[in-house]
């Protein structure tokens, strides 16, 4: 919500922040990359523990520092999301955690509601930030320091997410097997299943591309340098949006047992996409809005269709090393992205074409993984 603001604030233009916040992915990339390949055979508690430290520093650092040298240290080896969405560890760590203590028939419906719960965070944050930043402007708190606030509820957030996975049950721990040390030694502890990982995660490196053109932090500047809206109101917006993508994934389950999960991830995808490319088109504030929470509404029922097929394809021992690798190919696509949005918000002609690009490159997304997976049913879905 305040990312951008707040490094825009600090005096860092919209090229230097989009080439920060490029470097900060870039960053959390390997960390999560480290992390998620190496927590079956460490612990996936332990990995999630050193996760959650390693994002309340950066909050910390980020907070405290406006060298910008030293945020690019920070971001690189902590883990902040300019997204709005996770992008340490933590995800693939804990479906892989989900899959092994849930049945198979489950683990769709279940994805969908873990979705739908990090929907409903993400929102709540969203409206908390905008409503604390508001306030505390309207008190006479300078806008800096009001989002340095975030920042610091932010560095807390992580703090209570540690004491959180110390709590972590033994039973989300790998199972130490035979198949789990044949994959240990494998290339980034993935074996059998390396060739449709490596295809799922170029395809998702150019999903994740696509959409790091339009991250959170970008559309809520978008936001306020088209239609000038204030803090409050974007904390609604996104609020509103994030609800509406959360209750979308519990419908994705439905339409995956009717369709199964590529056509489920596909059908529902492309859509969004075209939605996406006409919120800039929108004449006035109203109708912007309302075309985003209308993508908002399908746009994330990929999500736990995708978390599912991923788990699906795999073997039980890869599943963390497969989570973690797709899901440090979504982190590398988006990183890249905003450099050039960045370049592209500079200029006042072009802040529109940053939903543009975003929409159609994700369209080619799905139309390639249609091509490439619709062959390859999971299992459960043959039987």
């Amino acid at each position: 919500m305040v990312l951008v603001f707040y490094l825009t604030g600090l005096g860092f233009g919209e090229s230097q922040t989009g080439m920060l916040l490029t470097l900060t992915l870039l960053g959390d990339t390997v960390i999560s990359l480290f992390l998620t390949t190496q927590a079956d055979r460490i612990g996936r508690r332990r990995m999630l523990i050193v996760g959650a430290i390693l994002m309340a520093g950066a909050g910390l650092a980020f907070a405290l520092s406006s060298n910008f040298i030293f945020l690019v240290l920070a971001g690189t080896i902590g883990v902040i999301s300019p997204s709005g969405n996770e992008v340490g560890p933590f995800l693939s760590i804990e479906q892989a955690a989900l899959s092994q203590v849930i049945p198979t028939r489950e683990r769709t419906p279940v994805f969908a509601w873990y979705t739908l719960a990090g929907s409903l965070a993400t929102a709540a944050g969203s409206l908390f930030a905008g409503l604390l930043t508001q306030t505390l402007r309207n008190a006479g708190v300078t806008p800096i320091a009001s989002d340095r606030a975030i920042i610091f509820v932010y560095a807390a957030v992580g703090l209570l997410i540690t004491v959180v996975f110390t709590r972590l049950s033994p039973a989300a721990e790998a199972h130490q097997d035979a198949g789990s040390s044949i994959a240990a030694k494998s290339f980034l502890g993935i074996g059998s299943s390396r060739a449709v990982v490596l295809r799922l995660s170029g395809l998702f490196a150019l999903d994740a591309f696509g959409g790091g053109f339009m991250v959170q932090s970008f559309a809520a500047y978008w936001f306020y340098l088209r239609f000038g809206v204030k803090p409050a109101t974007l904390g609604g917006i996104f609020f509103g949006a994030n609800i509406f993508g959360g209750v979308s994934a519990l419908a994705a389950s439905r339409l995956a047992s009717r369709f199964g999960l590529v056509k489920t991830m596909v059908f529902t995808h492309l859509p969004s996409n075209v939605l996406l490319i006409l919120v800039p088109l929108m004449p006035n504030l109203t109708l912007a809005i309302l075309v985003l929470l209308l993508r908002f509404s399908i746009s994330q029922m990929d999500v736990p269709t995708r978390q599912s097929y991923t788990m699906a394809i795999v073997r039980p021992e890869e599943r963390s090393s497969a989570a973690g690798i797709t899901g440090v190919a979504r982190t590398t696509g988006a990183a890249i992205a905003p450099v050039f949005a960045g370049l592209l918000f500079a200029r006042p002609s072009l802040i529109n074409l940053p939903f543009f690009i975003a929409g159609a490159l994700k369209m080619t997304y799905d139309i390639l993984l249609y091509i490439a997976f619709v062959r390859l049913p999971p299992r459960e879905e043959t039987h």
